[in-house]
């Protein structure tokens, strides 16, 4: 099976999942899986976040997303166990496109890697 094509079976069968557990149904986009993705690498489920946390949870989870590309590194939690990262390496200039396969492959390595989808 082609990279590509397994990366499509991958994520529909990601996004089918995602979305029955989390938004009934309705088809999640990139960026809400990126959010749950946050909460998850934060660990505190059970609250409710403020706009600029929610931001920051974004970021998170595309830290730790692009981390095993090389573009970022864990360096520590803080006394609120935040993950905090710095960059190693800056993101090359990538078209919408191609910034968008970017993190599909990245979402799904990491739905993989925790056995969530296979």
């Amino acid at each position: 099976m082609s990279r590509d094509i397994q990366l499509k079976d991958r994520w529909e069968e990601l996004i089918k999942k995602l979305s029955a557990r989390f938004s009934d149904g309705d088809p999640m986009d990139v960026d809400g899986i990126i959010y749950l993705i946050g909460i998850q690498e934060l660990g505190q489920y059970h609250r409710t976040y403020k706009k600029e946390e929610k931001v920051n949870l974004m970021h998170i989870a595309i830290c730790k997303l692009l981390e095993p590309y090389g573009y970022y590194e864990f360096e520590f939690f803080d006394e609120e166990g935040w993950p905090h990262y710095i960059i190693k390496e800056s993101l090359p200039p990538l078209k919408a496109g191609e910034q968008s396969v970017l993190m599909k492959e990245a979402i799904v390595n990491y739905f993989v890697e925790r056995a969530f989808i296979y």
